[in-house]
């Protein structure tokens, strides 16, 4: 080993030069300890008490250390027995590391290609104490992937009970399968995704996302309390046929003064209930008409069309006095109960839940009022009907699947339970074009709404080859 220019011998108070090589070192070292010898002869076997302590001899920040690691700090008078320890403690522990390496590197590549997780034994534990090892299994059967914990469980068990796994099932188990079966469980492959139709609408106040869910439950509830009842058997003068011809006629009126969908729903509405609970002459019948149109109107419109406007629109048959006393007559018997679930309440959500493009909106609004003006449609409630305007709708347009988890959280209503239903609106849709009351058909003619009616009915639904498993009940589930 090289060494520097050898700085002048100090005495012994002084630190030695921090700069001096190692073999100077080692000399130096020679040296005083012959002299403490001596010395320590002299003074009668002084231990050297009053020798001050020797500074940093082994300062070697500028020579080079083995493997292009630092040197060692000397905190010793270095002797030539002890420098031969340190160098040959250096070369010992660089060839372990180079072993240990080396032998890595073939652990390495005779490692089987499994996932084994092994837990590390106490430092105290016996020789003969057998290591517990848990392995990460895949399923054993890819077309039942939701059984793996099951699986694992099992596995466990029966490495409890001192089996354990062959060397054919080993092979197997794969970390490849093990993350295929988890990620099959994982992304809900078996599951149906539900979409979380009220998300788009979180920071809207007027959607009311916190209170929807319980608005709707509580729609449930009463629309069976404000259900009209099968009348028609208790009007001697009236007959199915002029209801229809009153509900094409107010269509007509409704379009023509640019009301809301709410205040068509509500008048037709209000005009079932009110035969239910009062029989009505054939000649006031259209009366009745204009009279629940004022009213509704008033509810649901925040510019009602006025008294006026109705006297003209019928032809001057009715007078504004019998039109004020007809929009009495009617708050009376229906006990001023305007606030009521129609069928545009639980069409708008249901739509929603579908989420629908405008196609299919027009196409379920259109098969809705088709059922409307068709008094067959009153023995289904609301919340059925516009259910079954939503799925008749997808139907119509081809849509696959014609009913999802989303439709059915959301109605609550499974594809079998609103099968009749939808087989009925797809009849009266098959015979819409053809029939002499064509205001429906006309309004959703135009291409403003995507000329629906045009569509060719769902012949799916009338097959009668196409029959899903039926419920018990047509209740909501």
């Amino acid at each position: 080993m090289a060494s520097r220019t050898m700085a002048p011998t100090q005495s012994r108070g002084e630190k030695f030069a921090p700069s001096c090589g190692i073999d100077h070192l080692i000399d130096e070292a020679v040296i005083r300890g012959g002299a403490k010898q001596q010395q320590k002869k002299k003074n009668g076997g002084a231990d050297g008490r009053n020798r001050k302590a020797l500074g940093d001899i082994g300062n070697m920040a500028n020579v080079g250390g083995i493997d292009g690691k630092p040197p060692y700090q000397i905190s010793r008078p270095i002797t030539r027995s002890f420098c031969a320890q340190i160098l040959a403690n250096a070369a010992q522990a660089a060839a372990a590391a180079k072993n240990r390496k080396k032998k890595a590197c073939v652990e390495a590549k005779a490692a089987p290609a499994k996932a084994v997780i092994q837990e590390k034994a106490p430092a105290k534990a016996k020789a003969n104490k057998p290591v517990e090892v848990i392995e990460i299994s895949p399923d054993a059967d890819e077309r039942a992937p939701a059984n793996g914990f099951k699986q694992e469980e099992a596995a466990a068990n029966k490495r409890k009970d001192g089996g354990g796994w062959s060397r054919r099932e080993k092979e197997n188990r794969s970390l490849t399968s093990v993350l295929s079966a988890r990620s099959k469980a994982a992304c809900g492959i078996a599951k149906e995704q539900i979409v979380d139709i009220d998300a788009a609408d979180a920071d809207n106040e007027l959607a009311a996302v916190e209170y929807v869910e319980d608005l709707y439950r509580f729609y449930r509830e009463a629309e069976s309390e404000n259900s009209p009842a099968n009348y028609m058997q208790s009007q001697p003068e009236l007959s199915e046929k002029m209801r229809m011809i009153l509900v094409d006629w107010l269509v007509e009126i409704h379009r023509k003064f640019k009301l809301m969908p709410e205040t068509l729903y509500l008048t037709i509405n209000i005009i079932d209930r009110f035969l239910s609970v009062k029989p009505v002459p054939r000649r006031e019948l259209q009366l009745l008409g204009i009279g629940a149109l004022l009213t509704a109107s008033k509810y649901e419109e925040i510019w009602a069309p006025e008294v006026s406007d109705l006297v003209m629109i019928a032809d001057q048959a009715y007078s504004r006095e019998q039109i004020l006393a007809m929009e009495k007559t009617i708050l009376g018997k229906l006990e001023w109960c305007l606030t009521v679930p129609t069928h545009y309440v639980f069409l708008v959500r249901f739509v929603k839940a579908a989420v629908a493009d405008r196609k299919l909106e027009c196409t379920a609004y259109f098969l809705m009022e088709l059922g409307l003006m068709n008094y067959s449609i009153l023995k289904c409630s609301p919340s059925t009907a516009a259910a079954s305007a939503v799925y008749a709708a997808r139907c119509t347009l081809g849509m696959s699947p014609s009913w999802n988890g989303t439709l059915k959280l959301h109605t609550g209503y499974s594809e079998a339970q609103i099968m009749d239903c939808a087989k009925l609106l797809v009849s009266i849709h098959s015979k819409a074009k053809d029939s002499k009351l064509h205001a429906i058909y006309k309004k959703y003619s135009s291409s403003q709404r995507e000329a629906v009616a045009l569509l060719s009915p769902a012949r799916v639904l009338l097959d009668e080859d196409h029959h899903p498993a039926k419920a018990s009940s047509t209740s909501p589930a």
